[in-house]
């Protein structure tokens, strides 16, 4: 069943391939293009709308069909044939969601609000169209006479709990109720994510003066003033992109200067800011916990949890609380060492959070003799691209090859053909990595249309990987941090994931696993960041062509855990901010930020700086699919940990485990996850292996070092 994908797609775009259906209308027509791709030049703003209201009244007509078939239901006349009802639909949407994050505009996010309540209404309708639940019921209760395999009976099963989840067992006036709560979500999400936009793109830090570069790398100079050159205005220009924000408070020595940013940073989107999220961000918690009781869950974190590897909520509490408890001691240590190092060098007053990634660098370089200017020319962008393709031909035996011929939603934006070892056609892959006003901040993969199987023929999957990564300047190419590096083997996971769909049902191919399991496939990619044998293949000076020495790899290898408990523990307070707020059981009266801090004060290890919050600018959990899921990055390293021990310990290219690795992607959400992390791992997942490979064990924390 699609339906729910469609009524999600504007957080995490999907579907399939095009129409036969001739019309002026590009999203309706049949398109002469490389593997059906995209032909983004022939579509306009006022295309979506006629495209989006037709395929709606096709798909419903579809939908009706199926109800109202006189014959008997069974798994193919009534399951497979939802399954591909909203085929045609999704790939209008799947164009419009990608874009309106990649590259928007505000007619375009106008037109997303209008087609995400049009798709939520059709949801809605699909969801508490008797008939047709009836028909899913029928078929649901003789599941065990059906001789179905094993993919048609988690078809069978997860069509039926969509079904039940989305009210089709409530009665009409709750049906209605819920179908307005939707509605409502659904506006709410996009102005949440529009409002953060707005608000990011709103400030800039205009510096006249040198002495206010003072600390700032010559290619963070270059980069602000190209940045200043682009805005017509003299100077430099620092934003509140990533790629500009990070490093100005990573090496700014002006701690004023610093002060200013992090604060206009922290308070993004907060309460009587422009672009404020705050009584939004209440609302959608609002509407979440009575759309969960409703459906008859305590919570909305029960509602959504009932779907996931955890299971319930209790299971990611006592997750969320183990972590933190091992990790609040090494963070601890991690603010005291870096606050101890500052005023022992200079610094004078209370160590306050825009000091922390400044000293922290320092220490770093002293300690380890390590920093990013120090490694950023050996990581240039074209060099870590040709590593991804690397790394994936010798785990995977597939190339990439790019194609010009396929259009791109922007010039920046490339498209590459995957082959598998066989020389067969895999995919599409769009990358698209520099930041600009009209994509949003951040780094994902989305599907542009997803794996679909028809008439015995499978059409491949359109993967899309976006990222905000340092542009280059008029002297120097794109040069990456080492976590940027991370970032792109991270998204690059992903997209192998989605690369590597198999099956016959949409729904149940590719990403379309559990949540909690969606980061598996990503966040083990990053382990090969610091692997000698793969650095030592690619990382080139760009300026002499020198290979990086295995000095410099020694210090990435002996640094990797610098500050671990500090990152832990920051990436815990975000899993359990979510889960506070979609854990409530009625209305939040008090502040956001009253509220934020009361959730996450156990796993603070700085001063709260007042006015700042990070819960109005969270667009994972209030504009994303990570609502009472956000968790799942944490589980998924305990997984990814567990996971690369098996190539530790055969071989980081041992084909044999990258086959079996590659088979664990390809089931997609056909099997129950953990059976699939079983068969490939041959036992469960414990945390030992995360705490071992991140330090946090034995009595490191107590150790002070210079």
């Amino acid at each position: 069943m699609r339906i729910k994908h469609i009524v999600a797609i504007f957080t995490a775009a999907l579907l399939t391939g095009c129409t036969d259906m001739k019309n002026e209308n590009p999203l309706l027509g049949q398109w002469d293009t490389p593997h059906n791709t995209v032909p983004f030049s022939s579509i306009k703003l006022e295309h979506y709308r006629p495209a989006v209201d037709a395929l709606v009244a096709e798909t419903q007509a579809g939908i009706e069909a199926i109800a109202d078939n006189p014959d008997e239901p069974d798994f193919h006349n009534t399951i497979e044939a939802l399954e591909h009802s909203s085929d045609r639909l999704g790939l209008a949407c799947s164009v419009l969601f990608n874009l309106n994050s990649a590259h928007t505009s505000d007619s375009l996010q106008q037109i997303a609000m209008e087609v995400n309540e049009i798709v939520t209404e059709l949801g809605d309708r699909t969801h508490h169209n008797h008939k047709l639940f009836e028909r899913i019921k029928a078929v649901y209760d003789k599941r065990d006479s059906l001789g179905l395999d094993e993919e048609q009976t988690m078809l069978l099963e997860n069509t039926y709990k969509e079904f039940a989840r989305g009210g089709a067992l409530l009665s009409q006036e709750d049906k209605k109720e819920l179908g307005r709560i939707n509605k409502e979500l659904g506006a709410l999400s996009l102005d949440f994510e529009k409002n953060l936009l707005d608000a990011t793109n709103d400030y800039i830090l205009h510096l006249t003066e040198e002495e206010e570069l003072a600390g700032l790398p010559d290619y963070v100079k270059a980069a602000a003033a190209e940045e200043a050159s682009e805005r017509g205005m003299e100077g430099w220009v620092i934003t509140l992109q990533a790629p500009s924000f990070g490093p100005f408070m990573q090496f700014s020595s002006r701690g004023d200067l610093r002060r200013k940013i992090y604060k206009a940073y922290g308070s993004r989107c907060t309460e009587g800011s422009s672009h404020d999220n705050t009584a939004i961000l209440k609302r959608i918690a609002d509407l979440r916990r009575r759309k969960a009781a409703l459906l008859g869950y305590d919570t909305y974190a029960d509602y959504v949890l009932e779907e996931r590897m955890a299971g319930d909520r209790k299971t990611v509490e006592d997750f969320l609380a183990e972590l933190l408890d091992k990790s609040m001691p090494f963070a601890r240590r991690d603010v005291e060492q870096v606050a101890a190092y500052a005023s022992a060098n200079g610094h004078d007053g209370e160590f306050m959070p825009w000091d922390f990634a400044y000293w922290s660098e320092k220490l770093k370089n002293d300690r380890y003799a390590l920093s990013d200017s120090m490694l950023k020319p050996y990581f240039r962008l074209e060099s870590v691209q040709e590593a991804l393709f690397l790394l994936a031909g010798k785990l995977y035996g597939i190339t990439f090859r790019e194609n010009k011929d396929i259009e791109v939603w922007h010039p920046d934006v490339k498209a590459y053909e995957v082959f598998d070892t066989d020389g067969s056609y895999l995919a599409v892959l769009y990358m698209d990595f520099f930041p600009r006003e009209s994509k949003r901040g951040g780094a994902w993969m989305n599907p542009m249309k997803e794996l679909t199987h028809m008439a015995g023929v499978d059409d491949r999957p359109h993967i899309t990987v976006v990222t905000n990564v340092t542009k280059p300047t008029a002297d120097t190419p794109s040069l990456l941090t080492f976590r940027e590096v991370e970032t792109l083997l991270h998204e690059f996971g992903h997209a192998l994931h989605g690369i590597f769909a198999e099956g016959r049902y949409t729904s149940l191919s590719g990403t379309n696993v559990a949540w909690d399991f969606v980061e598996l496939p990503s966040q083990i990619m990053e382990n090969w960041a610091t692997e000698r044998d793969f650095l030592s293949l690619w990382a080139k000076d760009y300026r002499t062509g020198e290979v990086i020495p295995d000095s410099l790899i020694d210090k990435i290898v002996d640094s990797r855990n610098y500050l671990s408990g500090y990152a832990s523990s920051r990436q815990l307070s975000f899993g359990i901010n979510d889960m506070a707020w979609h854990t409530v059981t009625a209305p939040v009266e008090e502040s956001v930020g009253v509220f934020e801090r009361k959730a996450t004060g156990k796993t603070s290890v700085m001063p709260a700086v007042d006015g700042c919050y990070f819960s109005p600018s969270f667009s994972h959990i209030f504009a994303g699919g990570y609502a009472a899921g956000y968790y799942s990055y944490k589980w998924a390293e305990v997984l990814e940990a567990d996971a690369y021990s098996l190539f530790k310990e055969r071989g980081i290219y041992d084909k044999e485990t990258a086959a079996a690795f590659r088979r664990l992607l390809a089931s997609g959400g056909r099997y129950p996850e953990m059976d699939t992390y079983v068969k490939f791992r041959g036992h469960r997942p414990q945390i030992d292996a995360l705490l071992e490979k991140t330090g946090l064990t034995g009595d490191d924390s107590k150790k002070q070092t210079r």
